[in-house]
């Protein structure tokens, strides 16, 4: 994860030297936690100027910083030339996932001196995954989940173990989410969703031609491990 992060920094610096910069401002403010309103120290934050042209959009490294161990933050930001918006890119660890804020200029130069930004917190979920029944062969199972609209495969790294791989065949399929095709199912997917925040799974299970769809809805806990079961 945060491997990808410094690769679009580096990219960004590159491209940055064929522009042209007004200066600096100097930006102050606090990062915080959405749900306590604590602040967060250490998080590091990667800020790139958007220039618009050509019906594109191409990204500027304007600077990188991170909150001290209070949680806040004071840095001298480069002004790209003809830059009109800024993005905030706050590197994501096991503790708080990537993502991206923007803040048009406009609003930036207006809030420079206090500058706040609310971060979800991630938690633990283990999904677990067992087959019962004894009387139909060939089930195929898909398992996909979004926590707070935001689709597994981009909010953090999941892991798969399986315990009863006997006769299974296990998988991603792109654009279907993970598979298990037949067998003896018993598997874990351990992963991390928003804390406080609605998480959807979503299962398809064909049996005998038949297409079945089941849907839960949950509402992940910090500070405790999470549980799904799904026996089919």
């Amino acid at each position: 994860m945060r491997g990808v992060n410094y690769l679009k920094l580096v990219s960004a610096v590159l491209i940055a030297g064929c522009v042209s910069t007004e200066g600096t401002m100097k930006i102050k403010g606090k990062v915080i936690d959405e749900i306590t309103r604590v602040e967060i120290p250490g998080r590091e934050i990667i800020v790139e100027a958007l220039l618009e042209g050509n019906n594109k959009t191409v990204s500027v490294d304007a600077g990188n910083f991170s909150t001290d161990s209070s949680g806040c933050f004071t840095y001298k930001l480069s002004k790209v030339k003809d830059a009109r918006n800024y993005n905030f890119f706050f590197v994501g660890d096991s503790e708080y996932a990537s993502v991206t804020k923007r803040i048009s200029l406009f609003d930036l130069k207006t809030n420079a001196g206090y500058l706040n930004f609310s971060l979800n917190k991630l938690v633990d979920l283990t999904i677990d995954i067992r087959k019962t029944s004894k009387t139909t062969f060939r089930d195929t199972l898909y398992l996909t989940w979004k926590s707070d609209e935001t689709d597994f495969r981009t909010l953090y790294p999941y892991n798969v173990q399986n315990f009863g791989s006997t006769g299974n065949t296990f998988g991603l399929v792109p654009g279907l989410g993970l598979r298990w095709i037949d067998g003896n199912v018993h598997s874990a997917v351990k992963t991390k969703v928003y804390s406080d925040k609605i998480t959807r799974l979503h299962w398809e299970l064909v049996r005998n031609k038949k297409r079945m769809e089941f849907t839960e809805t949950i509402m992940c806990k910090r500070d405790v491990p999470n549980f799904v079961y799904f026996t089919y």
